[in-house]
């Protein structure tokens, strides 16, 4: 591929990327948001819950139409979409004066979320050249990472700036001073913008085309970004998946394609029962416990928040080259080592020692580079290309459902099995997802989407769990 062609793609997929960065911004912005609001409003605990969980509800309803709307009118136009929903939902929030309007509108920017974190993966996934394919989807993460960093940012600084702000009664002076917390929704207008206009310049999924029948625009599309001419182009080799086939949950549960339904179902699972949501829930008293000196709990999040942007770009570096088999197989292990010490630092009260605040850097590392981002991977690659779309609904759903239920039973294990049983509760799901990887994740790094699928139908007749 030459440099000219492959700028082509790495534009593209920044465009796309930016909806992660914008999933990232909108679910991070609200740890600073929240204590501002229950201030103001003298929030009761169900109204604090309504409040936060809105965007929540928001998101399971996006994944859910975002299936039907991907397959059935293409990757780019459900994008469109999402910005739309993120620019009116930073509008929307900063300008409305009453909360109930702000938490309908957090609802909508949920709606833009869930949709966003299918299609973006998904879309990537199909413009992407086989041999950079896990790298590009990578970006995805990445960019969800970069978004919670710079609504952590951006929260610690208008906060900072707040009583320095504007004095008078201007609508500015109300975004940020007297009500700081509404400028830090509305600063996610700026990407969400940035996003919508960039989507206008990006071409449809060449595969979503021909599986359609528009054989030429797709075709063109390939040469453009593989460099062909379109007559060396075979549109069959894009749409072999689709012969025969109806846009249909049926074909998950063929015999072809359980296997990949059931990696699709149990990855991002395991992603959720990591304990990532532990170790942020934690992550203000882990450093202060270390010895860090800390002003607000805001700097504490910024660490972690930089951490894990760092190590995403270690998957970005090594997944088309060492593979998604091997990075999931040391990722999970090292996980799964990291919480076990991290548990025998609380059994042992050794929470001043540095020790404990190496054994959650490492965890983030080894999640970071591997657990947190190849769950997008994976499930963008594995499924038939007629029903891409609504498949990796499914496998993102999951996702959403498992984050819901560790949010809810965090503070029961904690209160059960006190914090060094929680931290090695996660350990066993990370033990439990090294083995599920071993028997049943398949290598596909440099393949096509079509020799993916091709693979499945060949092993169709092999039992789930032996290679």
């Amino acid at each position: 591929m030459s440099e000219q062609k492959r700028s082509s793609v790495f534009l593209i997929t920044l465009v796309a990327s930016l909806g992660g960065f914008l999933f990232g911004f909108d679910m991070a912005v609200i740890s600073g948001v929240l204590p501002l609001v229950q201030k103001q409003f003298a929030l009761s605990a169900s109204q604090e819950g309504w409040f936060v969980s809105s965007a929540l509800l928001g998101c399971i309803i996006g994944v859910a139409l975002s299936g039907e709307l991907s397959d059935r009118f293409g990757r780019k136009k459900p994008l469109i979409l999402t910005a739309i929903l993120f620019v009116a939902s930073a509008l929307g929030c900063a300008l409305l004066p009453n909360l109930p309007g702000v938490i309908a509108f957090r609802l909508l920017g949920g709606i833009g979320i869930g949709i966003a974190s299918n299609v973006v993966p998904l879309y990537i996934s199909e413009i992407a050249p086989a041999h950079i394919r896990g790298r590009l989807v990578t970006y995805y993460q990445f960019a969800v990472t970069l978004g919670i960093l710079v609504a952590y940012l951006s929260n610690a600084a208008l906060l900072s700036g707040a009583s320095t702000a504007l004095t008078d009664t201007s609508a500015l002076s109300k975004l940020f001073n007297q009500e700081v917390w509404r400028g830090m929704l509305g600063m996610g207008v700026l990407p969400a913008v940035l996003f919508l206009f960039g989507l206008l310049l990006i071409p449809e999924s060449p595969r979503w085309l021909i599986q359609k029948g528009h054989i030429a625009a797709g075709t063109l599309i390939i040469s453009k970004i593989n460099g062909q001419a379109p007559s060396e182009i075979d549109p069959n080799q894009f749409a072999t998946e689709s012969n025969g086939t109806k846009n249909s949950y049926k074909e998950l549960f063929a015999p072809a394609m359980r296997k990949a339904l059931l990696i699709g179902i149990l990855l991002p699972l395991f992603s959720q029962f990591s304990g990532i949501n532990a170790i942020i829930y934690y992550g203000p008293r882990i450093l202060g416990n270390a010895g860090i000196s800390l002003s607000n709990s805001l700097i504490s999040q910024v660490i972690f928040g930089l951490a894990n942007v760092l190590f995403t770009l270690f998957a970005i570096w090594k997944v088309d080259s060492w593979g998604r088999r091997p990075l999931y197989l040391y990722g999970t292990a090292g996980a799964a080592i990291s919480l076990i010490l991290t548990g025998i630092c609380f059994y042992f009260n050794a929470t001043s020692s540095i020790w404990l605040l190496v054994c959650v850097l490492a965890f983030l590392a080894f999640f970071a580079c591997s657990i947190g981002p190849l769950k997008f991977v994976v499930a963008a690659e594995i499924f038939p290309g007629a029903i891409r779309g609504r498949a990796l609904a499914i496998s993102i759903m999951v996702m959403w459902v498992a984050d819901t239920i560790v949010g809810q039973i965090t503070p029961i294990l904690l209160n059960e099995l006190g914090s060094a049983g929680t931290f090695w509760f996660f350990a066993f799901f990370c033990i439990v997802a090294f083995i599920a990887v071993y028997k049943l994740l398949p290598e596909t790094k440099g393949k096509s989407l079509e020799e993916i699928e091709n693979d499945w139908k060949e092993e169709a007749d092999k039992p789930v769990f032996f290679h």
